[in-house]
């Protein structure tokens, strides 16, 4: 069974650990405050000016003053705080962020990762990804393994423009978790439930490591 967006969000949310600072991606990766444990204690940061990010608001809680930074409406938790840009990304370039969290295009089996532009088309700006990349501790993408036409967006190298080099640590997409191994390739974790081994491999160009049993998610 392929994952959807919001299934993929849930198994990322496994990763955000008690006290850690989150930086939430456009797309996939702002589902994943709806899925974080209540037991523990996060504070979502958004590069256009908020720290405190809540969930998506219900219908009748929407605030059109705020938004995250893919203009989304979202709510804020108790102590949240807004600013400007400019310490937002004092927060991002001074490594004060723990954890990104990323869409992405294209990933190689080193950890390159391509997300903010596609040659002859029209982009409005390469936002706060490549200070993020470039800045935190720790990288996790959110993605379809494949795009529409069926190809793999796990390569061997970008053919995108690269937002960054050597800084993504893992994968999780439609079909499994993956990490991206210090000497190059993707290592395969964990396989979304009733996806197999094979399919995995046929639809990732990189290097794929299988390791012994390869267990299914959980959420």
């Amino acid at each position: 069974m392929s994952l959807n967006k919001n299934q993929i969000a849930q198994r990322i949310a496994k990763e955000v650990k008690d006290g850690m600072y989150v930086n939430l991606g456009i797309g996939i990766p702002t589902l994943v405050a709806n899925f974080v444990r209540d037991d523990i204690s996060v504070e979502f940061q958004s590069e256009n000016g908020l720290l405190g990010m809540g969930p998506f608001p219900t219908e009748e809680n929407v605030d059109a003053d705020i938004i995250n930074a893919g203009k989304q409406t979202v709510t804020t938790l108790p102590g949240a705080s807004f600013f400007d840009s400019a310490l937002s990304f004092g927060m991002i370039r001074g490594q004060h962020v723990h954890l990104t969290i990323l869409g992405a295009m294209e990933v190689a089996e080193n950890g390159d990762i391509a997300n903010w532009k596609i040659p002859g088309k029209m982009v409005k700006g390469m936002g706060g990804a490549m200070d993020l990349v470039s800045s935190a501790e720790n990288i996790i993408v959110a993605m379809m393994h494949t795009n529409r036409a069926g190809e793999s967006k796990l390569l061997k190298e970008c053919s995108l423009p690269l937002t960054g080099v050597k800084c993504v640590k893992k994968i999780v997409t439609n079909l499994a978790v993956m990490e991206v191994m210090p000497e190059g390739g993707f290592k395969l974790l964990e396989r979304a439930p009733g996806v197999s081994v094979e399919e995995i491999q046929a639809a990732t160009e990189g290097k794929l490591v299988v390791e012994g049993e390869i267990p299914e998610m959980t959420f």
